[in-house]
């Protein structure tokens, strides 16, 4: 799975193809104290210790523009609840090179750029699933990314920028990178000492307080501030098969 973004300041394009994606849950505390909430497994309102890793596959990347599709397969289970499909804004760190071990002084080097993602996630599922959160973070379509890619350098290393969610141009999340409890250069060295980083892969670093559901014909907008705004509309997959 590849995407093609424009990067900003530049006539260039740079294509998403990651190797791997690792999000991390629980990185900011307003989001732990509203985890009840959520109730999902892992989430129990404690601070964690160290990063909380999980994977999502590369089949979830969408661009800016493309439809999040509810998957028809949570129409085969009756929930003792509603469902409940939620947006997740974040900011996303695009890998520069190969890594292992990398010294968190260092971990800048190893940082192409930045952009905006959104980490849908059912759920219902990661309530439920035995294996824990891998399949209701890992739907097609659940890690819209873009509208574009800023260079690292042109940020100053996202240490201090606004994020925003809007979901039916309401504003539902509102935070700054500057409060993220594991900082990317942290998560970085941290992510590198299990897993060799490549180049291309994918971080997706945490949200902050405010996730809630989404449905068909709702509009979800992640922005954050020097990279730009991305736009998902949400629809019913049976809806895009029919398109």
């Amino acid at each position: 799975m590849s995407i093609q973004l424009p990067i900003l300041n530049s006539q260039d394009t740079y294509t998403i193809s990651p190797s791997k994606i690792i999000a991390v849950g629980l990185n900011y505390h307003a989001h732990i104290a509203e985890s009840e909430s959520v109730k999902v497994r892992g989430m129990d309102g404690s601070i964690p210790s160290e990063p909380v890793l999980f994977c999502k596959t590369p089949n979830v990347l969408i661009s800016s523009g493309d439809p999040i599709p509810i998957p028809k397969v949570i129409q085969d289970y009756s929930w003792s609840k509603e469902e409940r499909t939620d947006y997740e804004g974040e900011l996303v760190v695009i890998v520069a090179k190969k890594g292992k071990d990398i010294p968190r002084g260092k971990a800048s080097e190893f940082i192409f750029g930045f952009t905006c993602g959104n980490d849908v996630s059912q759920r219902n599922l990661q309530r439920s699933d035995r294996s824990g959160w891998f399949r209701g973070k890992s739907f097609d379509g659940f890690g819209p990314v873009g509208p574009a890619v800023a260079r690292a350098e042109d940020l100053n290393g996202a240490a201090d920028l606004s994020i925003t969610t809007r979901l039916n141009g309401k504003t539902v999340q509102e935070s700054r990178t500057s409060l993220l409890i594991f900082p990317v250069d942290e998560l970085i060295s941290f992510i590198s000492r299990q897993f060799t980083l490549e180049e291309g892969d994918l971080i997706f670093t945490g949200t902050p307080a405010g996730v809630g559901p989404i449905k068909a014909g709702d509009v979800v907008e992640v922005e954050i501030e020097g990279i730009g705004t991305l736009r998902n509309p949400v629809i019913n997959a049976r809806e895009e098969e029919k398109s």
